[in-house]
């Protein structure tokens, strides 16, 4: 029995050995998953620490690159070690990596060529704007590929967005608005299916708008203002259903307006003004019932007015100016309960106003000028918020409804130009924050009311052309802040009241063509702000006030008036006011008078010669000490006083014909005075050629074309007197390495087109047409964003006055002006 059962024993001791070995081995195997885990998580434990390290690293790189003369590095100073998610502009996730950068406004002045990009896996929001950051954007930007918001927008960025933003996949937010960007707006960013914003307005984008832009299928703001872009808008704008904001303004656009536009059902804001379009507007550009801003001022649109803005009520803002819109003002505006702003100016609007004006009660501003609406004035004293009110260059018939007195929160009212009549009323002088008042070119009679003294914020007065009777009421002098005043062409009576000698501000005063008498007011001496003046066509006497504006006026300014004196050109001398000195006997006045007559008589003929011939000097150079076509009259010694007499320290170029001198006048605006080396002993008739010649030339308006003052003539120094250009020549920029190497082909096309534009203007929109006859690039002058000015027109013909200005030849040596060519067909 025992042999028999020791085998089941021993068996059974090795069955449970290997149980339990088995179980051992199974529990060994359970733990691999758990050891692979641990290390698996201590793997990733470095890696992401090396990764914080590595952001700390490139952080603090970029930040060593930037411009230490300015205060971005005390706005970085918390920048130091490794703690990276305690400096300032920087927020991390819970693994301490960075996921927000924002300096915005800090300050920094630098480039982006030292920002390691690569180094920031988690970044989802880097904003630099507001800084002074130049050079362009790396194309490295596409290794950010978590970033959801990129904003580089209020910096100094050139160069073209680069195509690599395109990679940018979870991209929502694109704003590079106000840089120096250039190139087309890359068509890999309308593939960006999450973008929802992008603005890259006031940069230098050119070319079209890719039609790729419908991709974007959750954008809901595009603005694109401010830049070069040409052609139309494309039909495929309408597949951006969920759109809210859509800005066009200040480009080169144009065509007609596509009817997808009527597509945006959430629009809010639409705003197409100074570009090309033309055609109608859609129809339907109100079906979302939300638009809030619409503007298409400055374009060629026509057509009637969209069937939809009628019923628009959430309108605020309403831009129409300018354009060459047709409609019914009474039957094509509805009632706008929030419109605040509306300028409908510049069309062909016409109808009268309808009640629906009269409630829409939020309007701050209401323009309407230069259409042909008809009718009255609207009642709009509901109104009470309205700050300008201009209906003028219309129809409008009636009188001014006294409810207007009520907008007391007006400070421009413009009705001039219309065929308004009866008499202004008095309920006007309540407006107290009044600043501009115009009711010129109307059928005005009556009174001036007095109570307009009561606008004491008054700027500029204009009640000129109309039929005023009566004085000038003496409450107009207590309106201290009156600049500008003109009652010309009425049928005002009586004297000038003293009390407008309290007028210190007033810079323009134009009382000319009525029926004033008397002598003017000696208080107008005080009036020390006075530069324009005119009182001709009046029954005036007596002295000029001792003001300098009287002194300085062109007899046109005193012409028709019967008795006026003084030292002015044209007047004749006041008589001596010396009275009351007692005769002492006839007998002595005969022989002081017999004795003075003989000595008179031996020195007669000499005298009258000389008397003779100071005058003709004087007419001469009486006005010639003085610079015309100037704001305010330039005197011979303020440019003595401004040069230290034409010091060379302020010589800023030499020529053959004379030496150009830079100078800084006491109103702060900086000149170039131009000596001439000719004219001491030029005769009258030349001096007078001369003279006629520059006034002509100092009439020129335009952008393009340097502009002259005028003409300051004295024995030793006659000047002409131009704008200053800081940029200096072509020339000199084209020889000077330095300058050319930044002088892009850009900028030099640019050159090419404002000197086209000045020649053209001279050539085709001038009476008679101007040739320059000497145009090079000496005589091209480039401002410091490259802008060209055309100067030394007629120079050659100024300094050579035995030829024509409009006919003659004066090239330079070797060069043909190119406008001479045309020269021919302008005789």
């Amino acid at each position: 029995m025992k042999t028999s059962s020791q085998p089941k024993i021993m068996a059974f001791q090795e069955e449970k050995a290997l149980s339990t070995k088995a179980v051992s081995s199974q529990h060994s195997f359970q733990l691999i998953p758990v050891i692979l885990l641990l290390m698996l998580a201590s793997s990733d434990s470095v890696a992401k620490a090396e990764v914080v390290s590595q952001e700390a690293e490139a952080l603090l790189k970029w930040k060593a690159s930037l411009d230490n003369n300015t205060s971005s590095l005390s706005l970085l100073s918390s920048w130091i070690g490794n703690s990276n998610c305690n400096w300032d502009g920087i927020s991390c996730n819970s693994f301490g990596s960075i996921t927000q950068i924002n300096l915005t406004f800090s300050g920094l002045r630098g480039t982006l060529h030292a920002f390691n990009f690569s180094a920031f896996p988690s970044l989802m929001s880097l904003n630099l704007s507001h800084n002074a950051i130049f050079g362009t954007i790396p194309s490295k930007i596409e290794f950010l590929k978590s970033l959801q918001i990129l904003d580089l927008s209020e910096n100094n960025i050139n160069g073209s967005i680069p195509h690599e933003v395109g990679m940018l996949g979870n991209l929502t937010i694109l704003s590079l608005k106000d840089n120096n960007l250039s190139g087309n707006l890359p068509t890999e960013v309308c593939m960006l299916n999450s973008l929802s914003v992008i603005n890259v307005a006031d940069n230098n984008l050119m070319g079209s708008i890719p039609e790729a832009i419908g991709n974007l299928i959750s954008l809901k703001e595009l603005y694109l203002m401010g830049n070069q872009l040409i052609g139309n808008i494309p039909p495929e704008v309408g597949k951006l259903k969920f759109l809210t904001h859509l800005g066009l303004v200040g480009n080169k656009l144009n065509g007609s307006l596509p009817s997808e536009l009527n597509n945006f059902t959430f629009l809010k804001w639409l705003a197409l003004s100074n570009n090309n379009f033309s055609g109608s507007i859609p129809h339907d550009i109100c079906i979302s019932g939300a638009l809030e801003l619409f503007t298409a001022h400055n374009n060629q649109l026509t057509g009637p007015m969209p069937r939809s803005l009628r019923n628009c009520t959430s309108l605020v803002r309403l831009r129409l100016e300018r354009n060459q819109l047709t409609a019914n003002i009474a039957q094509e505006f509805g009632i706008y309960p929030k419109l605040t702003y509306a300028d409908l100016s510049y069309n062909r609007f016409y109808g009268e106003f309808s009640e629906n004006w009269e409630q829409c009660q939020s309007l701050q501003s209401l323009r309407l000028s230069n259409n042909i609406i008809s009718g009255g004035i609207p009642r709009l004293e509901g109104s009470v918020q309205l700050n300008v009110l201009d209906l003028s260059s219309n129809n409008l018939t009636g009188t001014i409804p006294k409810e207007l007195g009520k907008l007391t929160s007006l400070f421009d009212l413009n009705l001039g130009n219309n065929k308004l009549s009866g008499s202004v009323p008095s309920e006007l002088g309540m407006l107290t924050n009044l600043q501009h008042l115009n009711l010129a070119a109307n059928d005005f009679s009556g009174l001036i009311p007095e109570k307009l003294g009561g606008c004491t914020e008054l700027l500029n007065l204009n009640l000129s052309r109309n039929r005023f009777s009566e004085s000038i009421p003496l409450q107009m002098g207590s309106i201290n802040t009156l600049q500008v005043l003109d009652l010309s062409q009425n049928s005002l009576m009586s004297e000038i009241p003293p009390q407008l000698g309290n007028l210190m501000k007033l810079e323009a005063l134009n009382l000319s063509h009525n029926e004033l008498s008397g002598s003017i007011p000696s208080t107008f001496g005080n009036m020390l702000s006075l530069t324009v003046v005119d009182i001709s066509y009046n029954h005036l006497e007596g002295p000029l006030p001792n003001n300098k504006a009287f002194h300085e006026a062109s007899f046109l300014a005193f012409a028709n008036n019967t008795g006026l004196c003084g030292n002015a050109t044209g007047l004749n001398v006041c008589p001596s006011e010396t009275k009351g000195e007692k005769k002492s006997s006839k007998s002595v006045i005969f022989i002081v008078l017999l004795v003075l007559s003989i000595l008179f008589f031996a020195f007669g003929v000499t005298g009258v010669l000389c008397v003779v011939c100071c005058r003709q000097e004087g007419q001469l150079n009486e006005d010639q000490f003085s610079v015309w076509s100037y704001d305010g009259r330039l005197e011979y010694e303020d440019i003595i006083e401004a040069t230290e007499e034409f010091d060379s320290k302020y010589c800023v170029g030499v020529g053959g014909n004379a030496t150009v001198f830079k100078a800084e006048l006491p109103t702060g605006r900086i000149v170039a005075v131009k000596k001439l080396h000719m004219l001491q002993d030029s005769g009258v008739a030349n001096l007078k050629a001369f003279e006629s010649e520059v006034r002509t030339l100092s009439e020129i308006r335009h952008r393009n074309i340097l502009k002259l003052y005028g003409f300051c003539s004295h024995p030793q120094h006659p000047l002409l007197l131009y704008d200053y250009i800081e940029g200096g020549s072509l020339e000199n920029i084209l020889t000077d390495e330095n300058h050319a190497v930044k002088f892009g082909w850009m900028e030099r096309v640019n050159v090419v087109k404002d000197v086209a534009n000045a020649l053209s203007y001279m050539h085709h929109d001038c009476s008679p047409p101007i040739v320059h006859r000497d145009i090079s690039s000496k005589n091209i002058l480039l401002d410091l964003e490259y802008g060209a000015y055309v100067s030394d027109f007629g120079t050659a013909k100024l300094l050579n006055l035995e030829t024509s200005n409009w006919t003659s030849y004066a090239g330079t040596l070797g060069y043909s002006a190119p406008g001479i060519h045309l020269l021919n067909s302008f005789i």
